[in-house]
């Protein structure tokens, strides 16, 4: 007979995210004039006693004395709790559910609060262990009921000893009293708990150090919700991501690194290793050797437009999904664009670096109004479209040229050739992607076909105007001004040098690469992109992917989920329901998806199936990736 296993999970800091005598505190102190420094004083308490360095049942006491809490108080207190359940808990909730009958909460804290909050997760009453407030008269708590076993010193080892159970009992916690279960020899296993603090001296002491409890679940072959534990997948955040993106990612419970700069490809190629998602900004140039080197990538974001950075091929040979942010910082973008091309029509530039010389030149000569000028976009997609109608409503006659056929907005004209925008237009504003193609894509040819005292203006990519010709345009006055955002080789950090031949060219802006360096893009940038790994992981989702067949699937309910990536090739979906009859398993619902590279192939089942199956579709000639999602 197998006897199932018994999990014993503390309250505060574990199955919460916080010490409930703390935030009641918040409660209680709130009108107290001296109500910061007595927080910290329980804090202080509360730290102490969960590193076993001061007595129970004083630590208790002590902290009751000071909050001077009532009974009218506990409510608040239970609804705040319910706002702080761990999140990996949160995830998890099936778990507790589906074996509330073998789940016991221990803690040192009170049922009084305790018992409401695990209720709403399925939790027995009956198994919860916890102390108990004492009340007077008036409802103000005043003591603790010392005959509770958990009142006291080794009060957890006493309830575990009076309960008897059978089977393997597993320690879930983040204090030296969970540890001392284990200790007494009355658990298997004790998992310090470090998902929202870690205790150097209980971890110390663990069988296992778990960040979340996915990872319990996984290693006890228990995870109902996840194929793989969130924790063991290690996101690697480059070039100064905004902190949202960063706190979406940890509260999704991965494992983030941050560095602040772009990695040389030698230092990626080492550091990607045991990378699962790598967050990226325009910087970092992932490639075909960085990408050899990357055994365990599932996603790639970039937080920006453009990902030319990326080589995208051998993403796609390798199974990896790219994702980016194609429109969050198109506004951010297009008023720069916007500015700049006020700023060089009015010859703002010179002007304003000869006052800082101590120069002062009223003069008209040479300043124009943006109204009624020629306004010549180079790339008509999301950015481009949107100057478009901006440029419009200040006046500007517009005209663009695209080698897609694109739908103009407004009154905007479409042009059939470069030439003929080039020689028409008194403004040039590129808005281009990066891919090999549009290199160079205005040489010196083509600048000198520009119309003679026309501005440039280049937020699109550095590697598609000739920057030699460019400056020697500017410099012998062919055109009257330029800005240029995006260069062909950029510094990695802002510690290195700039450099760039058209530093002290005439009216010529240069800025770095911050067209959709506003606090709004950068926000807009850091939410979008993590949702969308975030369900790629979760779902397979590949909505907005960039390289991959774009799917977007049901919500996963009461199945397991097959996720297939493979070399596009005929038959394949054929052999992967040949491999699923062979076992005789039903297929709840398909999708495929292909391009020109890979399909992508989601099946959903009803019913477990064996390691056999698995091997079997992975077998299968041309796969690339195989995954599991419960």
């Amino acid at each position: 007979m197998t006897i199932d296993k018994k999990f014993i999970i503390d309250f505060d800091s574990t199955f919460t995210q916080v010490e409930a005598l703390d935030i009641l505190g918040e409660i209680s102190l709130r009108n107290d004039p001296k109500r910061d420094e007595k927080l910290q004083a329980i804090k202080d308490i509360t730290d102490l006693g969960m590193e076993g360095k001061l007595n129970l049942r004083e630590s208790l006491v002590r902290r009751i004395e000071i909050l001077k809490a009532n009974k009218s108080q506990i409510a608040e207190l239970i609804d705040a709790l319910n706002q702080k359940v761990s999140k990996s808990f949160q995830r998890n909730r099936e778990f507790f559910q589906e074996n509330a009958d073998n789940i016991y909460i221990l803690s040192n804290g009170f049922k009084d609060f305790i018992t409401p909050v695990v209720a709403a997760y399925g939790l027995k009453e009956e198994n919860v262990f916890a102390n108990d407030f004492i009340y007077d008269g008036e409802g103000n708590i005043v003591d603790l009921n010392k005959d509770n076993l958990l009142s006291n010193n080794n009060g957890k080892p006493a309830t575990i000893k009076s309960l008897k159970l059978e089977g393997d009992v597993y320690v879930i916690g983040d204090g030296y009293t969970d540890y001392e279960i284990k200790a007494s020899g009355l658990a298997n296993k004790f998992y310090a708990f470090t998902e929202n603090i870690n205790r150097p001296k209980v971890s110390s002491k663990a069988d296992h150090i778990a960040p979340s409890l996915d990872e319990i679940l996984y290693v006890n072959k228990m995870n109902k919700k996840f194929s793989y534990p969130k924790s063991r997948i290690n996101v690697l955040l480059l070039e100064n991501v905004h902190p949202i993106g960063v706190e979406i990612m940890k509260q999704e419970g991965y494992n983030v690194e941050v560095v602040g700069s772009a990695m040389s490809e030698e230092e990626l190629c080492e550091k990607i290793k045991n990378v699962s998602i790598i967050g990226i900004r325009s910087k970092t140039q992932i490639t075909k050797k960085v990408l050899d080197h990357a055994n365990r990538l599932m996603a790639i974001g970039a937080f920006c437009i453009g990902t030319n950075q990326i080589d995208l091929e051998t993403c796609q040979e390798k199974g990896v999904a790219v994702f980016n942010a194609p429109f969050s910082n198109t506004r951010s973008v297009v008023e720069l664009a916007i500015s700049e091309i006020i700023f060089l029509m009015r010859n703002l530039h010179d002007k304003t670096m000869k006052m800082h010389q101590g120069i002062w030149n009223k003069s008209a000569s040479g300043s124009f109004e943006v109204r009624g000028k020629k306004l010549g976009i180079i790339g008509y997609g999301n950015i481009g479209a949107q100057l478009s109608v901006l440029a419009e409503s200040m006046g500007m006659n517009v005209f663009y040229y695209d080698v897609v056929e694109r739908l103009a907005l407004g009154n905007a004209t479409k042009i059939d050739s470069l030439d003929e925008l080039l020689e028409t237009c008194d403004i040039i504003s590129l808005h281009v992607d990066g891919r090999k193609e549009n290199k160079n894509i205005l040489n010196k040819e083509k600048i000198a076909k520009i119309k003679k005292g026309a501005i440039l203006v280049n937020l699109s990519r550095g590697h598609v105007v000739e920057v030699p010709a460019l400056k020697e345009a500017l410099e012998n006055g062919h055109l009257a001004g330029a800005a240029v955002d995006v260069f062909p080789s950029e510094p990695k950090n802002n510690d290195e040098p700039f450099e760039s031949e058209l530093k002290g060219c005439p009216n010529t802006i240069l800025t770095p690469h911050i067209g959709g360096s506003t606090l709004e893009a950068q926000e807009n940038i850091a939410q979008f992109v993590p949702g969308k790994i975030i369900e790629y992981i979760n779902s397979g989702n590949t909505f907005n992917s960039v390289n991959f067949p774009n799917i977007q699937l049901p919500f996963l309910k009461d199945a397991h989920r097959l996720i297939h990536i493979h070399q596009n090739a005929p038959g394949v979906m054929a052999k992967i329901n040949q491999v699923l009859a062979n076992y005789k398993i039903n297929i709840v619902g398909q999708y495929l998806k292909t391009n020109e590279k890979i399909g992508y192939v989601i099946t959903d089942i009803d019913k477990q199936y064996s390691n056999d199956v698995i091997d079997a579709l992975k077998e299968i000639e041309g796969t690339i990736r195989f995954r599991i999602l419960y």
